[in-house]
């Protein structure tokens, strides 16, 4: 079981394996669809986004939150990744996200053009909201109000926030593809259609 501190160097990340469980320290980025589009719409337009990105992790959440002398996040379970895959994969390249964390797997060509920049993808248990939540010491800014709190732009300082599946690596390992592909194997196995596992 390892930690992280971000920024996050490319060295660290090369380190990581697919089944690796780490923690995270330092500044996180929360974000969602809406949020992404945004960041990718200033980059293109040769803006700086309000937020550094470069060696950050992103975590695709809507936090429920409250503001009574600054905001307190009571909740922040992780969103479905792959339904804005392709925006959180450019944002990876054109500002130097190192580690993408939310639920579910990505698919085969979002994973490959991840690892070509140079950042992996790590999974947050489902169901526990505010787990997530007990890890946040403090909201650091939150950006895009107008887009509704939880498609807002977060940035949180965390302390020991995970466990973090690292499921996706840069040597090629996905946790999703090898479950996938015992799936089918099992499945032809039962069927008759597959070679008998031996006694």
């Amino acid at each position: 079981m390892a930690e992280l501190t971000t920024p996050i160097s490319e060295g660290e990340i090369e380190k990581l394996r697919a089944g690796d469980v780490v923690y995270l320290n330092g500044l996180l980025v929360v974000a969602r669809d809406k949020a992404h589009a945004r960041l990718l719409e200033l980059l293109s337009r040769g803006q700086p986004p309000p937020i550094e990105l470069k060696g950050l992790a992103v975590y695709h959440a809507g936090p429920v939150a409250v503001k009574v002398d600054g905001w307190r996040i009571l909740s922040m379970g992780p969103t479905t990744s792959s339904r804005f895959e392709a925006k959180a994969v450019e944002l990876a390249h054109k500002a130097g996200v190192r580690l993408i964390i939310g639920k579910g797997g990505l698919n085969p060509e979002a994973t490959s053009r991840l690892r070509q920049a140079k950042a992996i993808y790590a999974s947050y248990p489902g169901g526990v909201g505010a787990l997530p939540a007990k890890s946040v010491i403090k909201v650091v800014k939150v950006e895009w109000l107008d887009l509704g709190l939880p498609e807002a732009l977060w940035l949180v300082e965390v302390r020991r926030f995970g466990p973090l599946l690292i499921s996706v690596d840069l040597h090629g390992g996905d946790l999703y593809l090898e479950v996938k592909r015992k799936v089918e194997e099992n499945r032809l196995r039962i069927l008759g259609l597959g070679p008998r596992r031996q006694p």
